[in-house]
């Protein structure tokens, strides 16, 4: 099965990534960001908002690839400030709940002003 490529105007977008690949049973969606796509700008100053715009543009996505939060297996975070860990994991909570995937939480390695968080996902839906 050949790799499909998944767009949705609901996620930030750019030229130089895809927002999702499907690729045979797995979904991956790649590192979203704490913007609004709709403004272009970031959801707000601190993690907790910031964490809570990236993830739910990876849950749009998901949507556009046709499977749910449910379906995640596996989430990297990307901290730009490594004290902002407990604020990230308050909204990462809420998101995901109990039963929640295999998760990583690393430095990000650029600086961009005011950014504080991408979050990438991985997807497993056998349909």
């Amino acid at each position: 099965m050949p790799r499909q490529i998944i767009r949705t105007s609901m996620a930030p977008t750019s030229p130089l990534f895809s927002q999702g690949v499907r690729a045979g049973p797995f979904v991956y969606v790649s590192g979203m960001t704490g913007t609004d796509p709709q403004t272009k700008q970031l959801a707000g100053a601190g993690i907790q908002e910031q964490t809570r715009q990236a993830l739910a543009n990876c849950e749009q996505v998901l949507h556009a690839a046709g499977v749910t939060r449910d379906d995640v297996v596996e989430v990297q975070v990307l901290l730009t400030r490594p004290e902002d860990f407990a604020g990230m994991n308050e909204a990462y909570a809420q998101f995901f709940g109990s039963d929640p995937p295999a998760r990583s939480v690393a430095k990000l390695g650029v600086d961009l002003p005011g950014l504080l968080v991408s979050i990438r996902m991985t997807a497993y839906s056998p349909s």
